[in-house]
Protein backbone atom coordinates (compact mmCIF):
# COMPACT_ATOMS: atom_id res chain seq x y z
CA UNK A 1 0.00 0.00 0.00
CA UNK A 2 0.93 3.65 -0.24
CA UNK A 3 0.27 5.79 2.82
CA UNK A 4 -2.23 8.60 2.27
CA UNK A 5 -2.65 10.04 5.77
CA UNK A 6 -0.98 10.46 9.15
CA UNK A 7 -3.66 8.23 10.68
CA UNK A 8 -2.61 5.36 8.43
CA UNK A 9 1.02 5.88 9.41
CA UNK A 10 0.20 5.81 13.11
CA UNK A 11 -1.80 2.59 12.75
CA UNK A 12 1.08 1.00 10.83
CA UNK A 13 3.48 2.14 13.55
CA UNK A 14 1.24 0.52 16.17
CA UNK A 15 1.13 -2.90 14.53
CA UNK A 16 4.79 -2.66 13.50
CA UNK A 17 5.86 -1.91 17.04
CA UNK A 18 3.78 -4.79 18.38
CA UNK A 19 5.26 -7.42 16.06
CA UNK A 20 8.75 -6.05 16.78
CA UNK A 21 8.27 -6.32 20.55
CA UNK A 22 6.84 -9.81 20.13
CA UNK A 23 9.80 -10.96 18.04
CA UNK A 24 12.25 -9.50 20.56
CA UNK A 25 10.52 -11.24 23.47
CA UNK A 26 10.46 -14.57 21.65
CA UNK A 27 14.14 -14.27 20.79
CA UNK A 28 14.98 -13.47 24.41
CA UNK A 29 12.94 -16.44 25.67
CA UNK A 30 14.55 -18.90 23.28
CA UNK A 31 16.50 -21.55 25.21
CA UNK A 32 17.42 -25.24 24.94
CA UNK A 33 14.71 -27.60 26.12
CA UNK A 34 11.67 -25.51 25.25
CA UNK A 35 9.43 -26.54 22.37
CA UNK A 36 8.65 -24.34 19.39
CA UNK A 37 4.98 -24.70 20.36
CA UNK A 38 5.75 -23.10 23.73
CA UNK A 39 7.62 -20.30 22.01
CA UNK A 40 4.69 -19.75 19.66
CA UNK A 41 2.29 -19.58 22.62
CA UNK A 42 4.34 -16.67 24.00
CA UNK A 43 4.02 -14.85 20.69
CA UNK A 44 0.29 -15.50 20.47
CA UNK A 45 -0.29 -14.22 24.01
CA UNK A 46 1.57 -10.97 23.30
CA UNK A 47 -0.34 -10.33 20.08
CA UNK A 48 -3.76 -11.16 21.50
CA UNK A 49 -3.14 -9.10 24.65
CA UNK A 50 -3.16 -5.99 22.45
CA UNK A 51 -6.07 -7.06 20.29
CA UNK A 52 -4.03 -8.21 17.30
CA UNK A 53 -4.50 -11.34 15.20
CA UNK A 54 -1.83 -13.58 13.73
CA UNK A 55 -1.49 -12.61 10.06
CA UNK A 56 -0.52 -16.04 8.65
CA UNK A 57 -3.30 -17.69 10.63
CA UNK A 58 -5.84 -15.06 9.55
CA UNK A 59 -4.76 -14.87 5.91
CA UNK A 60 -3.73 -18.42 5.04
CA UNK A 61 -5.01 -20.65 7.84
CA UNK A 62 -1.43 -21.30 8.97
CA UNK A 63 -1.32 -23.79 11.90
CA UNK A 64 0.32 -21.44 14.40
CA UNK A 65 0.44 -17.82 15.46
CA UNK A 66 4.03 -17.35 14.28
CA UNK A 67 6.38 -19.15 11.91
CA UNK A 68 9.27 -20.88 13.71
CA UNK A 69 11.81 -22.76 11.61
CA UNK A 70 14.56 -24.90 13.12
CA UNK A 71 17.57 -25.24 10.82
CA UNK A 72 18.08 -26.46 8.20
CA UNK A 73 14.48 -25.23 7.75
CA UNK A 74 14.54 -21.49 7.14
CA UNK A 75 10.96 -20.29 6.62
CA UNK A 76 7.29 -21.04 7.36
CA UNK A 77 8.05 -23.66 9.99
CA UNK A 78 5.04 -24.93 11.96
CA UNK A 79 5.29 -24.65 15.78
CA UNK A 80 5.17 -28.13 17.28
CA UNK A 81 6.76 -30.33 19.92
CA UNK A 82 10.28 -29.99 18.48
CA UNK A 83 12.64 -29.10 21.32
CA UNK A 84 15.24 -26.39 20.89
CA UNK A 85 18.82 -27.64 21.22
CA UNK A 86 22.11 -25.89 21.86
CA UNK A 87 23.67 -24.94 18.53
CA UNK A 88 20.34 -24.68 16.66
CA UNK A 89 19.80 -21.95 14.09
CA UNK A 90 16.19 -20.80 14.40
CA UNK A 91 14.17 -18.35 12.33
CA UNK A 92 11.17 -16.60 13.87
CA UNK A 93 8.76 -14.65 11.66
CA UNK A 94 6.05 -12.56 13.34
CA UNK A 95 3.29 -10.83 11.41
CA UNK A 96 -0.05 -9.54 12.66
CA UNK A 97 -3.17 -7.53 11.88
CA UNK A 98 -4.25 -4.74 14.21
CA UNK A 99 -7.09 -2.30 13.51
CA UNK A 100 -7.11 -3.23 9.83
CA UNK A 101 -3.36 -2.87 9.21
CA UNK A 102 -0.57 -5.43 8.96
CA UNK A 103 3.05 -5.50 10.14
CA UNK A 104 5.69 -8.11 9.34
CA UNK A 105 9.13 -8.78 10.81
CA UNK A 106 11.52 -11.66 11.29
CA UNK A 107 14.99 -12.66 12.45
CA UNK A 108 17.25 -15.67 12.81
CA UNK A 109 18.74 -16.64 16.16
CA UNK A 110 21.71 -18.91 16.83
CA UNK A 111 21.34 -20.80 20.12
CA UNK A 112 24.74 -20.88 21.93
CA UNK A 113 27.26 -22.33 21.58
CA UNK A 114 27.47 -20.92 18.08
CA UNK A 115 29.84 -22.00 15.33
CA UNK A 116 31.92 -19.04 14.09
CA UNK A 117 30.66 -19.36 10.50
CA UNK A 118 27.04 -19.31 11.68
CA UNK A 119 27.73 -16.34 13.96
CA UNK A 120 29.17 -14.49 10.95
CA UNK A 121 26.21 -15.52 8.81
CA UNK A 122 23.78 -14.04 11.35
CA UNK A 123 25.78 -10.83 11.57
CA UNK A 124 25.97 -10.53 7.81
CA UNK A 125 22.30 -11.40 7.35
CA UNK A 126 21.46 -8.25 9.29
CA UNK A 127 24.02 -6.28 7.28
CA UNK A 128 22.53 -7.52 4.01
CA UNK A 129 19.08 -6.36 5.09
CA UNK A 130 20.39 -2.92 6.01
CA UNK A 131 22.23 -2.66 2.69
CA UNK A 132 18.85 -3.04 1.01
CA UNK A 133 17.16 -0.56 3.35
CA UNK A 134 19.79 2.09 2.63
CA UNK A 135 19.02 1.76 -1.10
CA UNK A 136 15.38 2.85 -0.64
CA UNK A 137 14.65 6.20 -2.26
CA UNK A 138 11.30 7.58 -3.51
CA UNK A 139 11.54 7.91 -7.27
CA UNK A 140 14.29 5.31 -7.41
CA UNK A 141 14.00 1.79 -8.75
CA UNK A 142 12.75 -1.09 -6.65
CA UNK A 143 15.54 -3.20 -8.13
CA UNK A 144 18.12 -0.94 -6.48
CA UNK A 145 17.30 -2.81 -3.26
CA UNK A 146 18.19 -6.18 -4.75
CA UNK A 147 21.27 -4.75 -6.43
CA UNK A 148 22.60 -3.46 -3.07
CA UNK A 149 21.89 -6.76 -1.30
CA UNK A 150 23.40 -8.88 -4.07
CA UNK A 151 26.50 -6.68 -4.15
CA UNK A 152 26.92 -7.22 -0.40
CA UNK A 153 26.36 -10.98 -0.70
CA UNK A 154 28.81 -11.38 -3.58
CA UNK A 155 31.49 -9.30 -1.88
CA UNK A 156 31.28 -11.41 1.26
CA UNK A 157 30.99 -14.86 -0.33
CA UNK A 158 27.31 -15.63 0.30
CA UNK A 159 24.43 -16.77 -1.87
CA UNK A 160 20.83 -15.50 -1.84
CA UNK A 161 17.71 -17.65 -1.95
CA UNK A 162 15.97 -16.62 -5.17
CA UNK A 163 12.50 -18.08 -4.77
CA UNK A 164 11.65 -16.05 -1.65
CA UNK A 165 11.22 -12.31 -1.96
CA UNK A 166 10.15 -9.14 -0.19
CA UNK A 167 6.65 -7.73 -0.72
CA UNK A 168 4.25 -4.90 -0.15
CA UNK A 169 2.35 -4.89 3.14
CA UNK A 170 -0.20 -2.69 4.88
CA UNK A 171 -3.86 -3.36 4.17
CA UNK A 172 -3.02 -7.05 3.76
CA UNK A 173 -0.10 -9.29 4.66
CA UNK A 174 0.98 -9.51 1.02
CA UNK A 175 0.04 -6.22 -0.61
CA UNK A 176 1.21 -4.46 -3.75
CA UNK A 177 3.93 -4.41 -4.94
CA UNK A 178 4.37 -8.17 -5.10
CA UNK A 179 7.66 -10.07 -5.29
CA UNK A 180 10.34 -7.48 -4.63
CA UNK A 181 13.55 -9.35 -5.41
CA UNK A 182 16.38 -9.24 -2.87
CA UNK A 183 18.80 -9.89 -5.74
CA UNK A 184 19.32 -7.76 -8.82
CA UNK A 185 16.60 -8.03 -11.47
CA UNK A 186 17.62 -5.65 -14.29
CA UNK A 187 14.30 -6.07 -16.10
CA UNK A 188 12.30 -4.81 -13.10
CA UNK A 189 11.55 -1.18 -14.00
CA UNK A 190 9.16 -0.43 -11.14
CA UNK A 191 9.68 2.84 -9.27
CA UNK A 192 9.33 3.42 -5.51
CA UNK A 193 6.56 5.98 -4.87
CA UNK A 194 6.72 8.17 -1.78
CA UNK A 195 4.77 6.54 1.06
CA UNK A 196 5.16 2.97 -0.20
CA UNK A 197 4.95 0.38 2.60
CA UNK A 198 6.85 -2.87 2.06
CA UNK A 199 9.23 -5.39 3.59
CA UNK A 200 12.89 -6.02 2.97
CA UNK A 201 13.83 -9.60 3.88
CA UNK A 202 16.83 -11.21 2.20
CA UNK A 203 17.54 -14.89 2.81
CA UNK A 204 21.34 -15.03 3.02
CA UNK A 205 22.93 -18.47 2.80
CA UNK A 206 26.15 -20.43 2.92
CA UNK A 207 25.49 -21.79 -0.56
CA UNK A 208 21.74 -22.17 -1.14
CA UNK A 209 19.97 -20.26 -3.89
CA UNK A 210 16.65 -22.14 -3.71
CA UNK A 211 14.33 -23.65 -1.12
CA UNK A 212 11.93 -26.58 -1.38
CA UNK A 213 8.73 -27.29 0.52
CA UNK A 214 8.40 -30.16 2.98
CA UNK A 215 5.53 -32.62 2.95
CA UNK A 216 3.63 -30.55 5.55
CA UNK A 217 2.84 -28.04 2.78
CA UNK A 218 4.42 -25.11 4.65
CA UNK A 219 8.00 -25.54 5.83
CA UNK A 220 10.77 -24.40 3.47
CA UNK A 221 14.36 -25.69 3.49
CA UNK A 222 17.48 -25.62 1.27
CA UNK A 223 17.76 -28.99 -0.53
CA UNK A 224 21.39 -29.42 0.56
CA UNK A 225 20.59 -28.06 4.04
CA UNK A 226 23.00 -25.13 3.83
CA UNK A 227 22.70 -22.74 6.83
CA UNK A 228 20.41 -19.89 5.79
CA UNK A 229 19.19 -16.82 7.68
CA UNK A 230 16.48 -14.21 7.18
CA UNK A 231 16.13 -10.73 8.68
CA UNK A 232 13.11 -8.60 7.91
CA UNK A 233 11.74 -5.13 8.56
CA UNK A 234 8.60 -3.36 7.38
CA UNK A 235 9.32 0.20 6.25
CA UNK A 236 7.90 3.27 4.55
CA UNK A 237 9.72 5.13 1.76
CA UNK A 238 9.84 8.86 2.54
CA UNK A 239 11.71 11.88 1.19
CA UNK A 240 13.74 11.94 4.40
CA UNK A 241 14.75 8.32 3.99
CA UNK A 242 13.20 4.95 4.89
CA UNK A 243 11.16 4.91 8.09
CA UNK A 244 11.39 1.53 9.84
CA UNK A 245 8.03 0.50 11.34
CA UNK A 246 9.24 -2.70 13.04
CA UNK A 247 11.81 -1.46 15.53
CA UNK A 248 11.22 -2.83 19.04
Amino acid sequence: MTIESEDQLEKLRAVGGLVARTLAAMGKALEPGMTTRELDALGRAMLEAEGARSAPELTYGFPGATCISVGPDCAHGIPDDTRVKAGDLINIDVSAELDGYFGDTGASFAVPPTRPRVERLCRDGRRAMWAGIRAVKPGGRLNAIGRAIETFADRNGYSLVRNLSSHGVGRSLHDDPAEIATWYEPEDRRVIPEGLVFTIEPFLSLGADWVDERDDGWTLYPPLEEPTVQYEHTLVATRRGPVILTLA
